[in-house]
C-alpha cells in the first residue's frame, strides 16, 4: 500500500493558512528596469517605493523628494534594508525613471491594489477572489488629463503638452490604466486598443465628449459591455437631435421616465431632474449601435447672488428595464469621480502641475506614483487626503508601514 497518497491526501485536507499578499515594495521589484548594467547603482524597486513615502509626505518635486528622502536616511535603511553607500540625489531618480514604461508600471500596480481590494473583501478566502462579483469593480469612467509642465504652454517649449488617458475604477479609486497619448494619436485612437473583453465584459463605461466617437458603444457592446455618453458640440448632430426630441412640446411622452433629485449645502441649492425615453433607439442605431435609451440632464445651481443652469444630452445601451432614471443620474454623476478624485487631487494636493518636469517619461511616471499615493488613501479610507499628508510629515513611520502593509 503507498502510505505517502495517504499522507499527501490528509495534507490536502488540512486547513491552509491564508497566504499574505506582497508588499508594494516587492511589487516595484518585480518591474522591468530599463537602466542599463552601468546605470544600476541603486535598485529599483527601492528608489520607486522612497519616492512613493516622499509623496507620502508632501514632496511635490524630485528635488523635494531627494532631500526629504536623504533627511529621513537612517529610517528608510532600516525599515527597507537598503544597503546604498548613500542616498541618491534628483538625477539619479530622474535617470531610473525616465528608462520605465508608465504604463506598464501602472497595470502591475493596478494589479496589486485590485488583488488587495478584492482580498479584503473576501476575508482572506482565496477561492472567493475570482468568483464573486462586486458591484465595486463595475463602473468604469474614462477620460484624459494634460501635464503641463511638459509643454510649451507653461515653458515657452516648441513641443504641446502630454496628454495621458485614463481608465479610472469609480468605486475603488484604482487607475487601471494610464496611457500616454502619443502626439500622431489622440485620445479616441488611444482608447481603442484597451477596449477588450477583460475590461469591458460586465462593466459600465461613461466617457465625456471627447471619447464619444461612433463605434466606441460597438465595441464596448462587443466586448460585453455598457456604456453612457453624453453628446456635445464634438457630435453636432446627435446634440441636435435630441436637443429636438426633448424640446417638443408635441412629443409623445408616455413612454418617458423622470426622476429629479435636490440638494442644499456649501451655500448653494442644486436640482437635477433627468428623463429618459426609448423612442430613439431605432432612428440612432445606424451611427451609434445598439441603444437602450437616450436622456436630457438638466444641472440648475442656485446660491445667494449666482443662479446657472446646464442643459446636458446623452444616451447609453442600458435599456430602461436595466437602469431607470434614478440609476442613470448616479452613474452620470459618478463619471465625474475621475475629475474631481483623480485628476483635481493629483493637481491641487500633490501639486502635479506645479511639479515643473519637462521630460513627458518622468512626468508619467511621477503621475503614476501620484496614482499610487491617492489609492493607498483610498485603500485606507482617507476622507482628507492634505491632513493626512500631514500627518506623515510628522510620523513618516506610519507611512512606511502603509507600504511595507503591516
Amino acid at each position: 500500500m503507498d502510505y505517502t497518497t495517504l499522507e499527501a491526501s490528509s495534507k490536502a485536507g488540512q486547513e491552509q493558512p491564508p497566504k499574505r499578499m506582497p508588499s508594494l515594495y516587492k511589487v516595484c521589484q518585480q518591474v522591468v528596469d530599463g537602466r542599463a548594467a552601468r546605470g544600476k547603482r541603486y535598485e529599483l524597486a527601492g528608489l520607486l517605493v522612497v519616492l512613493v513615502l516622499a509623496k507620502l509626505a508632501g514632496m511635490q518635486s524630485l528635488l523635494g523628494a531627494s532631500e526629504w528622502i536623504a533627511d529621513q536616511e537612517t529610517l528608510l535603511r532600516e525599515g527597507l534594508h537598503l544597503s546604498w553607500k548613500r542616498m541618491p540625489c534628483a538625477n539619479t531618480y530622474s535617470y531610473a525613471l525616465e528608462r520605465l514604461d508608465s504604463q506598464q508600471v501602472n497595470v502591475a500596480l493596478a494589479a496589486w491594489f485590485e488583488r488587495k481590494e478584492a482580498e479584503s473583501r473576501c476575508a482572506q478566502e482565496q477561492s472567493r477572489l475570482v468568483a464573486q462579483p462586486s458591484e465595486r469593480h463595475v463602473h468604469l469612467a474614462i477620460d484624459g488629463k494634460a501635464l503641463r509642465g511638459t509643454g510649451k504652454q507653461r515653458y515657452g517649449g516648441e513641443e504641446p503638452q502630454k496628454q495621458v488617458l485614463h481608465v479610472y475604477e469609480v468605486q475603488t479609486g484604482i487607475v487601471l490604466q494610464q496611457c500616454p497619448i502619443a502626439q500622431e494619436h489622440n485620445e479616441v485612437s488611444t482608447l481603442k486598443p484597451l477596449l477588450t473583453e477583460a475590461r469591458c465584459k460586465g462593466r459600465i463605461l461613461t466617457s465625456d465628449a471627447a471619447q464619444s466617437y461612433h463605434d466606441f458603444g460597438r465595441l464596448v457592446k462587443r466586448a460585453g459591455g455598457d456604456v453612457v455618453l453624453f453628446s456635445k458640440d464634438n457630435t453636432p448632430a446627435t446634440r441636435a437631435d435630441l436637443e429636438l426630441f426633448f424640446e417638443d412640446p408635441q412629443a409623445d411622452r408616455r413612454t418617458w421616465q423622470s426622476f429629479a433629485q435636490s440638494e442644499k449645502g456649501h451655500g448653494r441649492l442644486e436640482r437635477r431632474p433627468i428623463t429618459t425615453s426609448p423612442d430613439l433607439n431605432d432612428y440612432l442605431y445606424r451611427d451609434w449601435g445598439e441603444v437602450g435609451q437616450v436622456f436630457r440632464l438638466q444641472r440648475e445651481r442656485k446660491s445667494r447672488d449666482k443662479h446657472s443652469v446646464e442643459v446636458v444630452y446623452g444616451w447609453t445601451s442600458l435599456s430602461q428595464q436595466q437602469c431607470c432614471p434614478q440609476r442613470l443620474l448616479a452613474l452620470t454623476r459618478a463619471h465625474w469621480a475621475v475629475e474631481n478624485r483623480l485628476h483635481w487631487r493629483r493637481d491641487a494636493t500633490l501639486g502635479e502641475d506645479e511639479c515643473g518636469v519637462r521630460l513627458p517619461p518622468v512626468a508619467q511616471m511621477l503621475a503614476v506614483l501620484n496614482t499610487v499615493v491617492l489609492s493607498l488613501m483610498d485603500r485606507h479610507q482617507v476622507t482628507n487626503v492634505a491632513r493626512q499628508i500631514r500627518r506623515f510629515v510628522s510620523h513618516p513611520d506610519e507611512a512606511l508601514a502603509w507600504v511595507l502593509d503591516f
